[in-house]
């Protein structure tokens, strides 16, 4: 107990400088069992530790452990847990809990057992916490760690305090919006910029190595997360990867299932659960007519889950079409939902048709234009940048 505790103060102390994240705000911590899911290097384990300093900033009664440590291939979760209520604990922060191979049976005991106890946890997003766990369905409140909005990176790159608004608050008040942002920066200076390498906060500490960064954890969850949690044997991971290379070289684009089973040399059923695999990592989209994911049927579109994604994976395929449409189906896809549209590039909450493209898209009275390379739209012409302000 007292390595974790010393270990804690540590981290705490050597904190380097850190960004703002929204979800800070929005998570109802007074829950008793809270997970945060993100994909590897988005932040999570800074954002406990910012938790931490705002909200215990002095206290004993709250402790960080990673289950990397290999005490806990021995010690029981909920063994630990009713040692650490005993001595006064009262929160216990869990680090990356698909480490430990009885998280869930562990984390109901803990519930059940130590009621006094909050326990927050953090997991890798391939992890299907409420879904193939029932005993934790309706216990657990799940959020999701999403990298840096545009806005978020735009307020540390210019010590800014720009505020989110909602999607409808977007599409009615954008002029004014736009107006009001652009009097104190140039946003489009630093558009790019994010596209390529502002999504995942590590470009603070060194833009030369942000690539190669990414790729080890796209790797890392291609090679454990993916095959560990979905128990898919190693000798198959080869085409795994082959099958994203593919997605990164050809998104935008509607996929034949059938010759991305030839090409990747496995069925098509096998196809469509790697496709599912590689969209519960967070490293794709599926877009479906239907607006509700389904994993069983085709999507009509695929897409990059971002696009720093892209620029890794497949820097020879960021062109404008997909750099544009990637970033809208990445930042209003985390708070809108989105199909198909027989009228456009996308449909938003079953209501709004949006075209995506640059300055010169003409929209028509019932179809939006999200259009790049604009600073302050008219009509139903909006900034393709404004739309990183959801969060």
């Amino acid at each position: 107990m007292e390595f974790f505790q010393h270990t804690h103060k540590s981290l705490l102390e050597s904190s380097k400088p850190t960004i703002k994240r929204e979800l800070l705000e929005s998570i109802d911590w007074n829950q008793k069992l809270i997970c945060i899911k993100g994909f590897r290097g988005v932040g999570k384990t800074t954002f406990l530790l910012d938790y931490i300093r705002k909200t215990y900033p002095e206290s004993n009664s709250v402790l960080y452990i990673n289950l990397n440590n290999f005490y806990f291939t021995k010690r029981k979760i909920s063994s630990f847990a009713d040692e650490f209520a005993k001595r006064g604990g009262k929160v216990l922060i869990l680090d990356q809990i698909q480490k430990y191979p009885e998280w869930s049976e562990d984390l109901k005991k803990c519930v059940t057992d130590i009621p006094e106890l909050k326990i927050i946890f953090t997991s890798s997003p391939v992890l299907r916490i409420a879904e193939d766990n029932p005993d934790l369905d309706g216990i657990a409140s799940i959020n999701h760690l999403e990298g840096l909005s545009f806005r978020e990176y735009l307020n540390h790159q210019t010590g800014s305090n720009f505020d989110f608004y909602t999607f409808d608050e977007l599409v009615k008040n954008h002029v004014k919006i736009a107006k009001k942002i652009v009097a104190e920066v140039r946003p489009l200076a630093y558009f790019d910029d994010y596209l390529k390498q502002g999504y995942f906060p590590y470009f603070m500490d060194d833009p030369n190595f942000y690539v190669n960064k990414l790729l080890k954890h796209i790797n890392l969850a291609l090679e454990i997360d993916v095959p560990y949690i979905n128990q898919i044997e190693l000798k198959y991971l080869s085409k795994l990867r082959k099958l994203l290379h593919i997605i990164a070289t050809e998104t935008p684009f509607t996929p034949n299932v059938s010759k991305l089973a030839t090409a990747v040399q496995t069925s098509r059923a096998t196809v469509m659960n790697y496709l599912k695999y590689l969209k519960n990592a967070k490293l794709i989209h599926m877009l479906h007519s239907n607006g509700d994911d389904d994993q069983i049927k085709k999507p009509d579109k695929v897409y990059l889950h971002n696009t720093n994604l892209i620029y890794a994976i497949a820097p020879n395929n960021t062109g404008n079409l997909n750099l544009r449409q990637t970033f809208f189906y990445n930042q209003v896809g985390y708070k809108c939902q989105l199909r198909t549209s027989p009228k456009s590039d996308f449909c938003v909450d079953g209501k709004y048709h949006f075209i995506v493209g640059g300055r010169k898209l003409d929209p028509t009275r019932d179809i939006y234009a999200a259009s790049d390379v604009i600073e302050i739209g008219e009509g139903n012409k909006i900034p393709l940048w404004l739309f990183g302000f959801l969060y």
